[in-house]
């Protein structure tokens, strides 16, 4: 890791990320860090656990900053989790902590309590893109810190409307928590040909929101020569399993546990199509589908549902189908398996779309206006270039 140089006049940034234990997330760290005035320090834990198992620390992508391991309590609790020592990197002085979590968990009313303390401006992110009513203390603690924050990232638009709903009055940016390397996730080196089977990918949780059970039995519909790769880990991984074989199709599935993101890119590129058929639930949509645009780096065609804030990722570069209609999604897969000019079409758009609205630098350049007008005092809405 390459420290960065501290220097007088430069805005100190102290950011907690348990995300950012992920490598290829690092690569927004080192794009924010390279812009000039800006000295970045960043804590994650060790490791994160949740649904999908645990995740160890990748230190894949240090330069130019400091990414500092710190403990972690009530690590896998997603709301009750925080950071015990915050305090004592709040002694070095920070001008803005940036707090990369929801205002509703206790790791953000924690980290804003210190911070109001030592005087330091702090903001938080969210993707919530749903009004829900937190039981107390969570709700009593996301009125203090939507009532309290100097600033706030939204990962969309509809999140935050959410949080003006909520009672944010302050400024705030829509800017996606990260974007994508343009230069790692690329497409394949030789243009995709007529293969059979024609491979369906795809990559995320394992539970019923995410609608994995509608593409195996799109997958069914669509008949032989196909094959569905899933990426990913959670509680419906025996139930579907269970589902393809079931429907004659266990043959054609396959289930990989999560990947080193490094591993990534290589498994996008043996796509044909990427699908995230995701569902609303009364206290969840889609928040943003981060794989898809992996994916339409690489040069995959992608197929989404309306959940939430799919169509505005896609916009016109890939197929919207409704959310948990199995027949328009057995439909979308076999125009591109039987058109192999639209897959190419659809992922020259991709590729394109990613690069004009969602890699680390259009991200990293967005919350480095964000950190320059808290730290200039600007009283001005602020709005993300990726818009």
């Amino acid at each position: 890791m390459t420290n960065a140089a501290e220097a007088p006049g430069k805005i100190r940034v102290l950011m907690i990320s348990k995300a950012c234990v992920v490598g290829e997330y690092q690569r927004k760290l080192e794009a924010i860090a390279c812009h000039p005035g800006i000295d970045l320090t960043v804590l994650v834990p060790r490791a994160w656990r949740d649904e999908r198992g645990t995740m160890q620390l990748e230190r894949a992508h240090t330069v130019g900053y400091r990414l500092l391991v710190t403990p972690i309590v009530f690590n896998g609790s997603y709301h009750l989790h925080y950071y015990p020592q915050l305090r004592k990197h709040m002694a070095a002085g920070p001008h803005i902590l940036h707090i990369d979590e929801e205002p509703y968990n206790f790791a953000t009313w924690h980290a804003l309590r210190l911070a109001q303390r030592a005087s330091v401006k702090a903001l938080f992110f969210s993707w919530q893109n749903i009004a829900r009513r937190y039981p107390w203390p969570f709700r009593a603690m996301e009125a203090h810190v939507l009532h309290n924050a100097d600033r706030a990232i939204y990962g969309s638009a509809s999140a935050a409307a959410v949080g003006r709903a909520k009672g944010f009055r302050g400024e705030l940016a829509v800017i996606p928590q990260f974007g994508v390397d343009p230069q790692i996730f690329t497409p394949p080196l030789e243009p995709r040909t007529a293969a059979v089977p024609f491979r369906i990918g795809y990559v995320g949780r394992l539970v019923p929101e995410k609608g994995v059970d509608v593409l195996l039995r799109a997958a069914t519909v669509l008949g032989p020569d196909s094959t569905v790769d899933i990426i990913g880990a959670g509680p419906q991984l025996a139930a579907l399993r269970a589902q393809a074989v079931r429907a004659g199709i266990g043959d054609a599935v396959r289930f990989t546990a999560w990947l080193p993101s490094a591993q990534m890119p290589q498994r996008l590129r043996e796509l044909d199509v990427l699908v995230l058929p995701a569902r609303t639930q009364p206290n969840w949509r889609e928040q943003f589908g981060r794989v898809l645009v992996e994916a339409m780096a690489c040069g995959v065609p992608v197929i989404g549902s309306t959940c939430g804030e799919i169509p505005g990722v896609i916009g016109d570069a890939g197929i919207v189908v409704p959310e948990g209609d199995v027949a328009a999604l057995a439909e979308a897969l076999r125009r591109l398996r039987d058109d192999r000019q639209l897959c190419a079409r659809l992922g020259e758009s991709g590729r394109a779309r990613v690069l004009q609205h969602f890699t680390h630098a259009h991200v990293a350049a967005a919350t480095v206006q964000v950190y320059r007008a808290m730290q200039a005092g600007t009283a001005r809405m602020l709005h993300s270039p990726t818009r």
